[in-house]
């Protein structure tokens, strides 16, 4: 009897031995837990500075403000049209910079003479300020939908572009080698080396591309435009209503943050495969 039971805990310790130690939960999440906790402190901290009368709340607000004024935006009914407004920007800008970026960038980083015919331009204007274009795009486009769909599709598609590009560079020329020692055809070829090796890239620029294009939603509507969050920020700032302006950032910047977060995981997806596959 007392030989069996011995087995059995050896059996047992030889079990969580293979296993690994276990990881408590608070180890597990201690990034989260710490974030969140260094959040709330900073945001009890900001609300006691602004009763004590450390900083004026004209300019910096309070989170409690912010709050209540986001509950009277949304009573009054106005953010929903802003929030529409800027959604159908964003939705048809980064659109339509995914369906033309990742498309070229892989035909230029394919074809070498594709890709000397129109490198010199891209070059030009990724590195031009997108805010300088603005007057222009104002004047093709005017103050209406297309001209903001225009500057966030311009601030979003050379990231993708780029990004996408160099995945495509990158590939690995062992499997193109043995791609080829298979007979493997062009189009077989990339579909099944040049496009899954560059996926990894490629989201990297969709997440790029993400926060420009919510800056380019941003900048466009301060610039001219008659509905949208960033304006409503411009409008509200022009009258010191600083707990509107804050209600807008903290749109934006949670709106970034939860469909940076989405790619992430989906990046984390690809690369687990890629990482399966080699093994």
């Amino acid at each position: 009897m007392s030989a069996t039971i011995d087995t059995a805990t050896q059996t047992a310790e030889a079990e969580e031995s293979f296993a690994g130690p276990r990881v408590s939960f608070l180890a597990r999440h201690e990034s989260t837990i710490v974030g969140t906790a260094s959040v709330i402190a900073f945001l009890f901290f900001w609300e006691y500075a602004v009763h004590a009368k450390w900083v004026n709340a004209l300019f910096t607000s309070s989170p409690l403000r912010i709050i209540v004024a986001g509950a009277d935006m949304v009573k009054e009914g106005t953010i929903w049209q802003d929030l529409a407004t800027s959604g159908l920007e964003f939705g048809l800008g980064y659109g339509m910079a995914v369906a033309i970026g990742v498309p070229l960038g892989i035909l230029m980083g394919w074809y070498k003479r594709l890709n000397s015919v129109l490198e010199p331009f891209v070059n030009a204007l990724y590195a031009t300020p997108r805010i300088a274009l603005l007057p222009l795009i104002v004047i093709w486009f005017g103050i209406d939908l297309g001209s903001k769909v225009a500057i966030v599709f311009l601030s979003t598609v050379f990231p993708i572009l780029v990004n996408t590009m160099v995945g495509i560079r990158t590939i690995d020329r062992d499997f193109v080698k043995v791609a080829r020692s298979f007979g493997a055809s062009d189009r077989q070829l990339f579909l099944t080396v040049a496009l899954p090796s560059s996926v990894p890239f490629l989201l990297t620029g969709l997440r790029l591309g993400l926060g420009h294009a919510l800056i380019g939603i941003v900048v466009g509507e301060m610039y001219g435009a008659t509905s949208g969050i960033g304006y409503m920020m411009a409008v509200a700032g022009s009258t010191f209503q600083t707990d509107r302006v804050m209600v807008g950032i903290i749109i934006i910047a949670a709106s970034g943050m939860i469909m940076t977060h989405m790619l992430k995981l989906i990046e984390q997806r690809f690369e687990k495969w890629r990482v399966d596959s080699r093994g």
